[in-house]
């Protein structure tokens, strides 16, 4: 019998949606959209209001404020114009500085009623992921640092690039080689793109060097992108599309408002009669809004508590029903 087709699938949690890619009981790949997000593959509409003359690029504003970069302005779409936009890049907070979404304006004439790229939309809705699946990557995410066998991979995200580092005790051909299915590995799992540069170690040996090649131009095979040759300091590129913000960026950028949001699903996730005590370092419970804790209570009809404890580390938030409060 073959085996199934892979599949995305979505659970909609509180403050954000979690996808992943799963085919037979491996996970291929995986998404994250926060609540309020415009991921790519979204249509909406704004109005365009800047348009420099002889240009097909400008800028639009939707109706709740956020700014959007269009390009395909038709030449007859003038400033104030409504326009309908698809979002081809969600917006992406960097150390220091802040992009906006990406769009393209949408011919009115095409028929994309039924066509969605946007998975969240469009891939099957569960009420949980598979076992576990989901906080093996996120803990993964929050560390930057995954073994494999004979070494490890370092992930750091800077404004210009994503770099892996490798490091082990192999020789220097046998870690280069034994990290790449490692590297294909985590790049779509952590939802990776734009540029992503990794530092295998110096290969004196062209032929060394060719062989490396050789098997990432295998193991990347189903990852779309452009790739460099390694150069002579073990230095090798990738450019894959960017599509918004990785696992990876999120982490960097607002790593107390990711443990927020997991703090909250493992409070979905418990069971039993009672009360759900919350447990949260101090700098999480101003992060926890109002509208967040009620839709807790009402998804697992208990009532909740939060308490803080500042031995805790930011990432460890614990849950656990306790009797009801006399």
């Amino acid at each position: 019998m073959p085996d199934p087709a892979p599949e995305w699938l979505v659970e909609h949690g509180i403050g954000e949606s979690r996808a992943l890619l799963v085919e037979g009981a491996e996970v291929l790949a995986a998404k994250l959209r926060w609540r309020g997000d415009l991921p790519a593959g979204s249509r909406t509409t704004g109005l365009l209001v800047s348009k420099p003359k002889g240009r097909t690029r400008g800028l639009a504003r939707l109706d709740n404020g956020t700014e959007v970069m269009v390009d395909r302005i038709p030449e007859r779409m003038t400033e104030g114009s409504p326009v309908p936009i698809q979002i081809t890049r969600a917006a992406i907070a960097e150390r220091g500085r802040f992009k906006r979404a990406q769009g393209r304006i949408l011919d009115l004439r095409e028929d994309d009623s039924t066509h969605t790229d946007n998975i969240f939309v469009s891939a099957d809705c569960v009420r949980r992921l598979p076992a576990g699946e989901w906080e093996d990557i996120w803990h993964a995410a929050s560390s930057g640092a995954m073994e494999f066998p004979g070494g490890s991979l370092l992930f750091s995200v800077t404004p210009a690039m994503t770099l892996i580092d490798i490091d082990g005790d192999l020789s220097p051909r046998e870690l280069a080689l034994a990290a790449v299915p490692a590297i294909a590995r985590w790049l779509p799992l952590f939802d990776l793109g734009g540029s992503i540069g990794i530092d295998f170690p110096t290969l004196q040996a062209k032929a060394d060097r060719k062989a490396v090649d050789a098997a990432l131009e295998e193991a990347l095979a189903g990852f779309p992108h452009e790739r460099t040759a390694m150069n002579g300091f073990g230095f090798v590129q990738i450019v894959a599309r960017l599509e918004g913000p990785s696992l990876l960026h999120r982490f960097a950028t607002s790593r107390v408002g990711m443990a927020a949001r997991m703090a909250l699903r493992r409070a979905e996730m418990v069971e039993g009669p009672g009360l759900t005590l919350l447990t949260v370092h101090p700098a999480l419970k101003a992060k926890l809004k109002p509208e967040w804790l009620a839709e807790l209570e009402r998804r697992t009809a208990r009532a909740v508590r939060v308490e803080t404890d500042p031995g805790l580390a930011i990432e460890a938030a614990t849950a656990q029903i306790v009797p009801h409060d006399d």
